[in-house]
């Protein structure tokens, strides 16, 4: 079998791609909120795990910045605009094959899933990356194009997981050092995004 298949999350090699969380789309998204609150929870983890952070904003001039609920503004080193649909700029190719070189996995949330989660998840495994896509920290302004991208998304090689499975991904065992602050993380449940 092949091994990206498994599943696994190798903290070292591992990044959080957050894609297109902006103020503009807010109100055309279902369940925005809970996405926004999924994604920060993912988030939390990755700086509580030493995870780096990439995100992109899609034509912010028109669009807006990311929402401030994320705090990922610290992240802004790793910020990448863009026009296209995938997340993958040559520039953010450029980062991957510079500072971000051992990176060989990448936790996916963000929206829209039919769009540009889609359009990224096909470029990273196309590049031969193991990709996760957090399906409760992604959404569209349809129901429709969720699912089946979902689908299509599954299809194409990528693993479907949860914020809260994507976490305890991180620190698989209770007796890792950081596994305490995961747990306050998980304390209260995901928000439920129609799933």
């Amino acid at each position: 079998m092949n091994k990206l298949l498994l599943g696994r999350f190798p903290v070292e090699k591992s990044a959080l791609f957050v894609c297109d969380m902006q103020e503009k789309f807010a109100s055309g998204i279902k369940y925005f909120p809970q996405i926004v609150a999924n994604s920060k929870k993912l988030l939390e983890s990755a700086k509580i795990m030493d995870i780096p952070v990439v995100y992109t904003e899609q034509y912010p001039k028109g669009l807006g910045h990311t929402v401030p609920e994320l705090n990922i503004t610290e992240y802004s080193k790793d910020k990448f605009e863009k026009l296209q649909f995938s997340m993958m700029t040559p520039e953010l190719m450029k980062h991957l094959k510079g500072e971000l070189k051992h990176v060989n996995t990448v936790v996916l949330c963000g929206i829209e899933t039919h769009a540009c989660i889609r359009h990224t998840a096909i470029d990273l495994i196309d590049q031969g990356f193991n990709v996760h896509v957090v399906v409760d920290a992604c959404s569209s302004r349809t129901m429709v194009d969720r699912k089946y991208a979902l689908k299509a998304i599954e299809r194409m090689g990528a693993n479907l997981t949860t914020t809260e499975s994507a976490i305890f991904g991180y620190a698989p065992d209770a007796g890792h050092p950081k596994f305490r602050m995961l747990r306050e993380l998980l304390l209260q449940p995901s928000a439920d995004t129609g799933l």
